[in-house]
């Protein structure tokens, strides 16, 4: 049985989200899926796993749909269930900016790997901005990148008033998946930022097209693998150091005492040793939460 993980986000109007996620549920649910999926009136985002078969037909579904017919998935194949159950929820905003004027019509060109890939080995003169949370680009980041201190999205805004100095440059955005790079480049030229980009198909696109290049370290995911290593060069595989005995990894936890859940970057070693525990003090607390995907 072969399973797969896809991802996948659009910006399109959608004129009724709660009957949507109905419909959706039901959809998800009679071809055995797991995941996360968020419905806005501006949208769809998801992480959806389950039998290659079923996977296949739920993408076809969802292109057959007004409005989704060039959707793009970005896929891996998987080893078990990375989401213990299927949930289909409606948001105000697929990313929290909370700018209601905000467009993204006018967002960034969009850009190719390729096309990074190229910037990079040509020695274009150009910046790169990890647009995601601080304790995903801890562990991992484009060459170079600046990396704003942000804990959610909600902050860029707070972000883009210290970057005035490149507004007459080159600017490539980029997140995981691509949503939230495409809403930032968007607020960058509602700002007043000349020649910006986003990276078409984020993170995920790049790094299966192009490891061990300008991709340092791990990718941070929002299930249950926590984290994808993409490269195989030494050098390039960690940016991060075990918060608990100091040595390079790229592995997260989240703190398995229910009363802390703390997410750390923790070496397997570490993880190991203290029970998948932030401390000696956690790993004596009698509320753990089981093991699932570790």
């Amino acid at each position: 049985m072969a399973l797969k993980i896809i991802s996948f986000y659009k910006y399109t109007e959608i004129e009724n989200p709660e009957k949507f996620r109905d419909e959706h549920q039901s959809l998800c649910e009679n071809l055995s899926l797991n995941g996360k999926i968020y419905i806005a009136f501006e949208g769809i985002n998801g992480n959806v796993c389950g039998e290659e078969e079923n996977i296949n037909q739920y993408k076809n579904k969802l292109s057959s749909l007004k409005g989704f017919e060039n959707i793009i998935f970005k896929e891996d194949e998987i080893s078990d269930y990375v989401f213990p159950k299927m949930h289909v929820r409606v948001k105000k905003e697929l990313v929290n900016l909370s700018i209601e004027e905000l467009t993204n019509e006018k967002g960034g060109e969009r850009l190719s790997p390729e096309k990074l890939l190229e910037f990079y080995e040509t020695g274009k003169d150009f910046i790169v901005i990890d647009t995601r949370n601080s304790y995903e680009s801890k562990i991992g980041h484009f060459k170079n990148a600046l990396q704003p201190e942000m804990k959610n999205f909600r902050e860029w805004p707070i972000v883009v008033e210290t970057l005035s100095e490149y507004k007459d440059k080159t600017i490539v955005t980029y997140c995981t998946g691509g949503i939230r790079c495409e809403k930032a480049s968007a607020y960058l030229i509602k700002k007043g930022f000349k020649n910006v980009y986003q990276l078409d198909g984020g993170i995920l696109t790049y790094i299966k097209k192009y490891p061990d290049t300008f991709w340092h370290g791990g990718m941070f995911v929002f299930d249950g693998r926590k984290v994808v290593e993409p490269n195989t060069k030494d050098e390039l595989k960690h940016t991060a150091n075990c918060e608990l005995c100091g040595n390079p990894t790229s592995y997260y936890i989240n703190c398995h005492n229910l009363d802390c859940d703390k997410l750390i970057v923790c070496c397997k070693n570490c993880t190991t040793k203290y029970n998948y525990c932030c401390s000696q003090k956690c790993e004596k607390s009698p509320r753990k939460r089981e093991r699932i995907y570790e």
